[in-house]
């Protein structure tokens, strides 16, 4: 992919973040004022949630920009990871907000306060509309992108949490049941939490040098030793910089063979890892030695993650 083409796709996601950021900004006071008036939690937890999700498409559309700054003396692989880090920022507080979503709600359940329904009901279906047009504006890219991923699970979770909202404004509206608003709550906060579990995991394996979930160090271990010429792997790593931009580096061992034989084996190896694993930067050292039995994950066919 050229850099232009990057920095015009960069500019697209970042104009579609702004305009998702607008509209859900907009909506955070529309939710607020109905909930205080129908004295829903499910909206007033709403409009807290929708206000995460505004934060974190600021905090994503920043983080994109900062992506276009080139790799310097100080910063040799750019800028690639600070999504990373606004991904875990934003899943900390989604994290952060479901524990006290449910410390309202147990208060709520105790004591269920009058809910008026036609409110929760209206407002609602509103949320859920402009909640699912936001969504989509920020889904294109976000399944190779953590950052986008983080922001799009924050808008898509509430599309779901409004819909409970709706669910329990009908229930509440003809059974008079008002625990029914609590009690959503507690599922919309359960929701949070497990779309932020998921994402705290993926950045912290990524920052802290994890091998891509979808790569098997074996088979891939395997089918380099299968390229003519490769006699032996060592000192063997994989990780990422962002979800899509994976690195390896790898000792490999031939025997004692030209410089133009050694290119040969390095673009035939080169061409595996990017078309099998997505791995389009590779650092691969060619040795006409066997691995010494110290060297750093030597021994990569006997070692099994914990």
């Amino acid at each position: 992919m050229s850099h232009k083409h990057l920095t015009n796709l960069t500019r697209s996601t970042s104009r579609r973040l702004a305009l998702s950021l607008g509209i859900t900004l907009a909506f955070v006071g529309v939710e607020i004022i109905a909930g205080i008036f129908a004295n829903s939690l499910a909206l007033l937890t709403d409009a807290a949630h929708n206000f995460t999700d505004v934060l974190a498409l600021a905090l994503a559309w920043h983080a994109i920009r900062l992506a276009l700054r080139p790799a310097h003396s100080g910063r040799t692989y750019g800028y690639h990871r600070a999504g990373i880090l606004v991904a875990l920022f934003n899943s900390t507080t989604l994290a952060l907000i479901a524990l006290g979503i449910f410390h309202e709600a147990y208060k709520r359940i105790v004591t269920p306060p009058e809910v008026q329904a036609d409110i929760l009901i209206g407002v609602g279906l509103a949320a859920v509309v402009v909640n699912l047009v936001t969504a989509l504006l920020v889904r294109r890219g976000a399944e190779n992108d953590l950052n986008l991923k983080s922001a799009y699970l924050h808008l898509m979770g509430d599309v779901l949490s409004t819909v409970g909202a709706v669910a329990a404004g009908i229930l509440i509206r003809f059974t008079g049941l008002n625990w029914i608003d609590p009690l959503v709550s507690v599922f919309i906060g359960l929701l949070i939490l497990w779309n932020a579990w998921g994402i705290i995991r993926e950045s912290v394996s990524i920052l802290m040098e994890g091998t891509p979930a979808d790569i098997d160090m074996q088979t891939m271990l395997g089918e380099i030793q299968s390229v003519a010429g490769v006699r032996g792997v060592h000192d063997l790593h994989v990780w990422s910089i962002t979800r899509s931009l994976r690195t390896l580096s790898a000792h490999l061992v031939t025997g004692d063979v030209t410089v133009s034989a050694g290119a040969k084996i390095q673009a035939a190896v080169n061409e595996l890892l990017a078309r099998k694993y997505g791995i389009t930067h590779a650092t691969l050292q060619l040795e006409c030695v066997e691995c010494a039995n110290n060297d750093l994950y030597c021994a990569v066919a006997n070692n099994h993650a914990p």
